[in-house]
């Protein structure tokens, strides 16, 4: 992995074609949300189907802790399109059969020239692609297990969400202000929203 790409790095906002071939940015897929990043060897890897079916398990949690989930092959389409549906995933599978990913961050997995794809790593990053932690993958004891992820995305979520704690001082007076900016969810409701809440809490 290039030396650049480290924790409080910001990984590179990859635009590729993901299952349905439509155009995506990692930051577009991210959102404000933490996400996790897979970069995998592809659909042939034994290793990738089974920690991407842990994912798959996994992922109604994900989900429901406004979280997002990326992965990036040097598949094909159909192969790409294939390795989703085989480990039941529910998120985009981006494909980058040209290797730009590969070449961009040094990771070509050079004990593999019959396939050549990328040394996998498994990348948790905060909004803005800001990265947390990164997990080299060659060795499959290398990847995170979900325990692993749940401890980083709590870290994480901890950091960025102001309403991690809902006893921290001044955010119930915020709250009973009408001030929603610092409550996920909330701080995206538009104005009328806001003024209904505003009225329904005086």
């Amino acid at each position: 992995m290039r030396p650049d790409i480290a924790p409080g790095a910001v990984f590179p906002d990859y635009e590729l074609p993901d299952e349905a071939r439509t155009l995506r940015r990692l930051s577009e897929i991210q959102g404000d949300d933490p996400m996790i990043l897979t970069l995998a060897r592809g659909h042939y890897c034994p290793k990738e189907h089974q920690q991407h079916l842990e994912l798959a398990a996994f992922y109604p949690k994900i989900a429901v802790a406004y979280t997002q989930v990326a992965t990036i092959s040097t598949d094909e389409h159909h192969t790409s399109q294939e390795f989703r549906a085989s480990v039941g995933a529910q998120w985009p599978f981006l494909e980058d059969p040209g290797r730009t990913v590969q070449r961009d961050l040094d990771i070509a997995e050079y004990t593999d020239p019959e396939h050549d794809p990328m040394v996998p790593h498994t990348i948790v990053l905060k909004p803005g692609l800001v990265v947390h932690k990164i997990y080299n993958g060659y060795w499959f004891w290398g990847r995170p297990s979900t325990a692993d992820l749940w401890r980083d995305l709590r870290d994480v979520t901890a950091e960025v969400r102001p309403d991690w704690d809902l006893a921290k001082p001044g955010l119930r007076e915020a709250w009973d202000a009408g001030d929603l900016s610092s409550f996920h969810g909330w701080d995206k409701q538009g104005p009328a929203q806001a003024a209904e809440l505003e009225g329904a809490t005086s």
